[in-house]
C-alpha cells in the first residue's frame, strides 16, 4: 500500500482506505441485507468520498465538509444496525468504528483549519451583506 495522503489529503485517503475495506466486507453480507443495508451503506460511503473531493477543489469547503461529516454519522448508525442484525461481526464493527472515528477527526481538523464551521461561515456571510 502506498501513501497517497500527501497527494489526496489525509481525510480523503483515510476514507478511501475505509471504502476499499467496506466494499469487500459488504460483498459478504447475506442477500437479505446486502441489497438494503449494504447498498445504502455503500452509497453513503461513496457520497462522503465525493464530498471530501469536492471540498478539496471548492472555495466553499464548509458545505462539503459538513455534508461529509453528516455522512460519517449516517455510516455509524448503518454499521451499528448491521452489527445488531448480526451481518457484521464485532471485530469488523469495531474496525469500522475506529476507521470512521479517524476520518471524522480528520474532517473536524480540516474544518477547524479552514474556519469551515457552519456558524463562522454564516456570520461572515451575514457581515458581508450587512
Amino acid at each position: 500500500m502506498t501513501d497517497n495522503s500527501k497527494r489526496t489529503g489525509a481525510a480523503i485517503e483515510a476514507h478511501y482506505q475505509f471504502l476499499t475495506w467496506l466494499m469487500t466486507t459488504i460483498e459478504k453480507f447475506p442477500k437479505s441485507h446486502k441489497f438494503t443495508v449494504g447498498d445504502r451503506t455503500q452509497i453513503i460511503a461513496l457520497d462522503v468520498l465525493e464530498a471530501l473531493i469536492a471540498a478539496t477543489y471548492s472555495k466553499e469547503r464548509a458545505q462539503h465538509l459538513r455534508q461529509a461529516n453528516l455522512g460519517i454519522e449516517k455510516l455509524r448508525f448503518l454499521l451499528r444496525l448491521a452489527a445488531d442484525l448480526r451481518v457484521l461481526d464485532r471485530r469488523r464493527y469495531e474496525h469500522a468504528a475506529r476507521a470512521l472515528d479517524e476520518t471524522g477527526r480528520l474532517i473536524g481538523g480540516w474544518m477547524k483549519a479552514h474556519g469551515a464551521s457552519g456558524r463562522e461561515a454564516e456570520d461572515r456571510k451575514n457581515a458581508a451583506t450587512a
